[in-house]
């Protein structure tokens, strides 16, 4: 496995490795190689960055992968990498798990899980696809194959938007979320929106899924985009929110809980609202 990441990443695993403190996988020191720039072809190539970091981070790709497999939040970046990448194979993948990345070459993976799932539409790639799972469960990540690529990227969505934007434009974590009255309506709304964006996308999303999910969460659980926040990084808005927004904006259907949530959190962060 090789790491290809800004210089000082690149430096800091090069002499110490990637410290991990997991819930589930426990604390170890990882030590894979590491690259300023990808040179040469691989087979797979797993984008994990925010998403604000995304356009830098492919700067550094100069070879084109087999395969492409992001594991960002949203929808569109898909869209994103198969116009930059034509000769490579890019499929849907998801990841489902609460961690960050307080410095360079150290992750704290918080949830006690972690589960992918990925999917193409293409059925050439499904062979390649089917090979990463097992490379990915034989390392100890669940690995599921989904049914279609939008069905894929949107059971995530119809979770993930709810529980960012709820707990950013709060600043409240899923347990106070749900035990405010007005709040857990907001959160309902939410999901409810983003689910009928699916479903006019072609996804078959049960919002009553979506909404346990959030129920069963541990209640201290907040997202990634209130950490962002609160430690005054960019946050995912137009990623998640803004995409949610745009697939409405494009069947006709109005996402007002949605839009409303967005302000916010731009205010907040002092950035502007997602484009629709």
């Amino acid at each position: 496995m090789t790491v290809v990441g800004q210089e000082h990443e690149v430096a800091v695993i090069a002499e110490n490795g990637v410290s991990v403190e997991s819930v589930g996988f426990g604390s170890f020191t990882a030590r894979p190689a590491a690259v300023a720039e990808l040179t040469a072809s691989v087979d797979w190539l797993l984008v994990t960055t925010k998403a604000p970091a995304l356009s830098a981070a492919l700067g550094r790709v100069r070879a084109a992968p087999a395969m492409i497999v992001p594991l960002l939040n949203g929808l569109e970046h898909v869209a994103v990498l198969r116009s930059l990448f034509p000769n490579s194979q890019v499929v849907a993948g998801t990841i489902r798990m609460e961690a960050d990345c307080p410095a360079a070459g150290h992750v704290v993976h918080s949830s006690p899980s972690v589960r992918v799932e990925l999917a193409s539409d293409d059925p050439i790639a499904q062979g390649r696809l089917g090979d990463l799972a097992q490379l990915l469960r034989q390392a100890g990540v669940p690995t599921e194959i989904g049914v279609s690529e939008a069905q894929v990227l949107w059971s995530k969505l119809a979770r993930l938007n709810a529980l960012a934007s709820t707990t950013s434009a709060a600043d409240a974590s899923i347990g106070q979320i749900r035990d405010d009255p007005e709040w857990r309506a907001t959160l309902i709304a939410c999901v409810e929106e983003t689910v009928a964006a699916a479903t006019a996308d072609g996804a078959a999303i049960d919002s009553r899924v979506s909404i346990a999910e959030l129920d069963a969460a541990h209640p201290a659980q907040g997202s990634s985009m209130r950490r962002d926040l609160a430690a005054g990084r960019e946050p995912e808005l137009d990623a998640i929110l803004g995409a949610v927004l745009r697939a409405a904006a494009r069947h006709g259907l109005e996402a007002p809980t949605v839009a409303r949530l967005a302000a916010a959190i731009a205010e907040r962060a002092d950035v502007p609202a997602p484009h629709v």
